[in-house]
């Protein structure tokens, strides 16, 4: 009788098969297209993950299939459709610029790196791409989120399915992981200079709103960094602006269900704003490197709805980091930096190395 393994069956190891360095850059997902049958696919994985929802399985499963997947995903689909582009998804469109972009920017430093965007939820998965990386020949790779600042709903998710890839993988890649970079300089200038480029053209506002995506409160009280992480960088934002504690906020946005979430929720701090006489707000939303469901309809769209119905005169949606060059020079930096120790720079050809010989003897004949 045949052994079983719980191994996938993988190609023969090829000795003096040269080693690759990889960067998987992940986010958090988005539908294949703005339909009921694809949004609900989407939520079902989505919201099945118990990093996300956090209270006991089978009740949740009775109130995802029972109620949630039957009336969210029209609701949800009409909102996708609003922003969707004619080449597809924002975040997914953004996401993979993003992965390019970096893969170049590495490579203008001498860096021989692979670089490929995954999604923790949807297409293309964490492990169909570590797939593919091995098949290139990877056998280093760095996990790098697109999150700025860790959570275990989002950040230890990505892991997670990391995890789970390689608990069914006989040969494993070395693995690295990025937990954060929310008080990197590089992602502060950036952060700092697309505001600044904005209040140039447009003039500056009364008050800077800076919204975050929320998490559920008892996840601040069960040790998660989020709530910290997201108040550092936006301290750290209005430092570099040179803001008065009077001319920004900060809020938490994107809330599900009726459990206490972080607080202040963006929603009604707008409208608050909006009725205490508040003229010009300007939103952004630094823990979104692309611009998303979340930024160009529940902000953009929405948020502006909420301010100007409250009283509010003006409002402006700053879009996200998207491909902005000093955004992608600092993600290539926290990539750089974790990559510290593998061989990717390009080995030099035998033309450059002889000079450098002939250099290096002709200085020490000098001396």
């Amino acid at each position: 009788m045949a052994l079983s393994s719980p191994f996938s069956p993988e190609p023969p190891f090829k000795h003096g098969q040269t080693p690759r360095t990889a960067v998987l850059y992940c986010n958090l997902g988005t539908p294949d297209a703005p339909t009921s049958t694809a949004v609900r696919r989407y939520l079902a994985e989505f919201l099945s993950d118990a990093r996300v929802i956090e209270i006991p399985k089978l009740l949740w499963l009775l109130i995802l299939h029972g109620i949630i997947l039957r009336t969210r995903p029209a609701k949800s689909a009409a909102k996708y459709a609003s922003i969707w582009t004619a080449d597809g998804s924002p975040l997914k469109l953004w996401t993979e610029k993003q992965s390019k972009l970096l893969q170049g920017w590495l490579g203008e430093r001498g860096h021989q790196v692979v670089v490929r965007y995954a999604m923790r939820y949807g297409n293309p998965s964490i492990a169909s791409q570590l797939d593919a990386l091995k098949a290139e020949g990877a056998t280093r790779v760095l996990i790098l989120p697109a999150y700025p600042q860790y959570s275990a709903t989002s950040s230890a998710s990505v892991f997670d399915a990391v995890y789970a890839w390689a608990a069914r993988t006989r040969r494993i890649p070395e693995l690295r992981f990025v937990n954060d970079y929310h008080d990197h300089a590089g992602y502060i200038q950036a952060l700092a200079a697309s505001i600044q480029r904005h209040w140039k053209n447009h003039g500056r506002p009364d008050q800077l709103l800076m919204s975050f995506h929320g998490v559920p409160e008892r996840t601040l009280h069960l040790g998660d960094p989020y709530h910290c992480e997201c108040h550092k960088t936006a301290r750290l934002l209005a430092e570099k602006l040179r803001l008065t504690p009077e001319q920004w906020r900060l809020s938490f946005q994107s809330r599900l269900g009726r459990a206490k979430w972080l607080e202040p929720y963006t929603e009604p701090t707008l409208r608050t704003m909006g009725t205490a006489g508040v003229k010009r707000v300007d939103v952004v939303c630094p823990g979104f490197t692309g611009d998303c469901l979340e930024t160009l309809e529940e902000i953009a769209m929405e948020g502006r709805h909420a301010f100007l119905e409250s009283g509010g005169k003006e409002f402006h949606y700053i879009p996200c980091l998207n491909d902005d060059p000093t955004w992608i020079t600092a993600l290539c930096d926290v990539a750089q930096q974790h990559l510290s120790g593998w061989p990717t720079l390009a080995a030099p050809d035998a033309q450059e190395m002889q000079q450098s010989k002939q250099r290096a003897l002709a200085l020490g004949a000098k001396e």
